[in-house]
């Protein structure tokens, strides 16, 4: 059973049009990005929990069991630099991250089709959160 995720108005309009290009359309390993946002709950920016991982947020998370944190800020394909710990949204984690709440966890299949689990420990920076006072 996944878990309930949120993703805001905008990153789904968004997303959904790069997932419509011609060169996303057709492309199989794009799925569950597309499963995810057809069972997201989508909210508007403003109305976005702050501990919810949106597009560019910065979070940490855990893979499971192994324990391995990483910290990863999430982005749009053309922004994505690996190497900056700036993770493409296209990539199976950045796909299986998009929408979770801190403290929830998501079976996934890395890009070698192996099973892991994420561990979601913080959202330190979220765009819709920057600037708010009710947090």
């Amino acid at each position: 059973m996944k878990p309930e995720i949120v993703i805001s108005s905008q990153d789904l309009d968004r997303l959904e049009g790069l997932l419509a290009a011609p060169a996303a359309r057709n492309r199989s390993d794009l799925n569950g990005l597309r499963d995810e946002l057809a069972r997201a709950d989508v909210r508007e920016p403003q109305d976005m929990p702050a501990k919810v991982i949106t597009m560019n947020s910065r979070a940490r998370f855990r893979e499971l069991p192994d324990g391995r944190e990483h910290e990863l800020t999430l982005v749009y394909p053309g922004d994505a630099v690996p190497d900056a710990g700036k993770v493409s949204v296209f990539t199976p984690a950045g796909s299986a991250l998009l929408g979770l709440s801190v403290g929830q966890t998501i079976d996934w299949e890395n890009s070698a089709r192996q099973p892991i689990r994420l561990e979601v420990l913080d959202v330190m920076w979220q765009p819709e959160a920057a600037g708010r006072f009710d947090l």
